[in-house]
């Protein structure tokens, strides 16, 4: 795969130009604190056998403390220039389609990445600058940390800003076994003589 970042005319403009613009300069997303994700892979896998995005297919996720699979949802980016301040309304609004907002909390419990699946190579577009900036304002938004930003191309996937990254599974290759963890479903209700005597028969 190809690490860097691509040449742009956002690179050479000041840090006050790009906010202007509504997009993150890859210094900025680095110094944001962005939590990392303890095993990328899983969450990228998971996302691209439940969403199967082709170029231009957004996913957007919202995982638990125990990185767990909440809810997420996809749509197809519109052809426009890239702007951030579009790609927050885009992905505020699936947000709130999916999961409640966590306005109330005074500190964020749950975190929102993105996933994009895009042409072109592994390294910075300002086009992820904007997805970037969309991100972190649509978490502020709805009350959730602003997690990973993941893209996913040809070459393989990779987490910007981190340097992790992998070929598999990349825009072209076909979903892997789902792997996302998901909260656990409820467990069944049990009680009284008949549940007694299952357990009894299953313990046998």
């Amino acid at each position: 795969m190809t690490f860097g970042f691509a040449p742009s005319s956002a690179a050479s403009s000041s840090t006050s130009t790009a906010s202007a613009n509504r997009l993150l300069e890859p210094a900025e997303w680095a110094a944001a604190g962005i939590p990392l994700l303890r095993n990328p892979r899983e969450v990228v896998s998971g996302l691209h056998a439940r969403h199967r995005p082709r170029p231009a297919t957004a996913v957007v996720a919202v995982l638990d403390p125990d990185e767990r699979l909440l809810a997420s949802a996809s749509f197809t980016r519109r052809q426009a220039p890239a702007d951030g301040w579009m790609f927050r309304n885009a992905l505020l609004s699936q947000l709130r389609r999916v999961i409640p907002h966590d306005l109330r909390r005074r500190t964020p419990v749950r975190t929102a990445v993105l996933l994009y699946c895009r042409d072109g190579d592994a390294r910075w577009t300002e086009e992820d600058g904007a997805w970037m900036w969309g991100l972190r304002d649509a978490c502020t938004l709805h009350g959730l940390r602003c997690g990973s930003y993941i893209t996913l191309t040809r070459d393989g996937w990779q987490v910007l800003g981190e340097g992790r990254g992998g070929r598999r599974p990349n825009a072209d290759s076909s979903p892997e076994p789902f792997a996302l963890s998901e909260a656990p479903p409820p467990l069944p209700r049990t009680g009284g003589a008949a549940s007694e005597v299952l357990r009894r028969a299953a313990a046998r």
